[in-house]
């Protein structure tokens, strides 16, 4: 058959070119219009999330416990052609999170999104763990995850939206002196499923994005500290690779979209194969 036997059957160049620029706008995620609260949004997979979201038409509230970080997050997305703010917010203080829900109704009278990056990393052997270092770290992982959600569930009870929680491949897989981390992300995990289940009739849907180890700052001082050893990390990898901030937000824009809007209580690991290889 030559290729003049059926030119015909397909459609237009200006249309097959129209259908590919709208394929790539699907998915990318278009958050046209969407007001998303990111907690924890100020640098590393957050400060990603944040310029990601707002890139995709978000007006995005940027939380964070550096509240100049935020607002220089915020310039920085503004002089890219964003709309987005910085507030402060310890995600471990309920009133302060109940404040940064409140931020995105005062400035921009909606809100229709919210991603919870906030994290801490801090190995320690278990034996020798005390008590407060166990506690903040549930506190900030788990507690202030529940605050932030309940804060903005309220603000969206009568509208819906979505919500995405950063967890771990650690919710799954266990690390040595990770048991807090560890711990508190697994619970971060379930309470996915038990939100998304409870606020399911009031139209929120509820997932989670679990990555492996990501190239952040946070990751890099944890290499300089020995705590991980980066070589050994990517040989695990079956990707080869260390995840990029990136490659998590793609996946948080995605939850976040209309094109996720049948799927909740789900937990996405972008992890470059890391759960599914059990090799050694």
């Amino acid at each position: 058959m030559t290729a003049n036997a059926f030119p015909r059957r397909f459609l237009p160049a200006p249309v097959i070119t129209l259908w590919c620029y709208a394929l790539i706008f699907i998915l990318m995620g278009d958050q046209t219009d969407k007001v998303i609260v990111v907690f924890g949004g100020a640098g590393g997979i957050g400060g990603e999330t944040s310029a990601r979201l707002a890139a995709a038409g978000a007006r995005i509230v940027i939380a964070d416990l550096n509240a100049i970080q935020a607002q220089a997050e915020a310039t920085s997305i503004a002089a890219a052609g964003g709309v987005a703010i910085g507030v402060a917010c310890d995600i471990t203080n309920p009133e302060q999170c109940d404040r940064a829900a409140q931020a995105a109704i005062d400035r921009f009278g909606q809100l229709d999104g919210v991603v919870n990056c906030a994290g801490i990393s801090q190995p320690h052997d278990s034996i020798s763990l005390p008590p407060a270092a166990w506690a903040h770290m549930v506190d900030v992982q788990l507690n202030g995850a529940f605050y932030a959600a309940q804060a903005c569930a309220r603000r969206m009870w009568d509208i819906g939206g979505a919500m995405v929680f950063i967890t771990s491949t650690n919710a799954e897989a266990a690390f040595p002196r990770r048991a807090a981390y560890c711990s508190a992300k697994a619970g971060l995990a379930m309470l996915t499923k038990v939100l998304a289940i409870e606020w399911a009739c009031r139209r929120i849907r509820v997932n989670a994005v679990g990555p492996a180890y990501v190239a952040t700052e946070m990751t890099e001082r944890n290499i300089a500290a020995g705590n991980i050893n980066e070589a050994q990390v990517k040989a695990r990898i079956p990707l080869g690779r260390l995840a990029q901030p990136a490659d998590v937000a793609d996946a948080v824009s995605f939850l976040l979209g209309e094109q996720a809007s049948f799927i909740t209580g789900h937990s996405l690991y972008v992890d470059g194969g890391w759960l599914a290889y059990g090799y050694f």
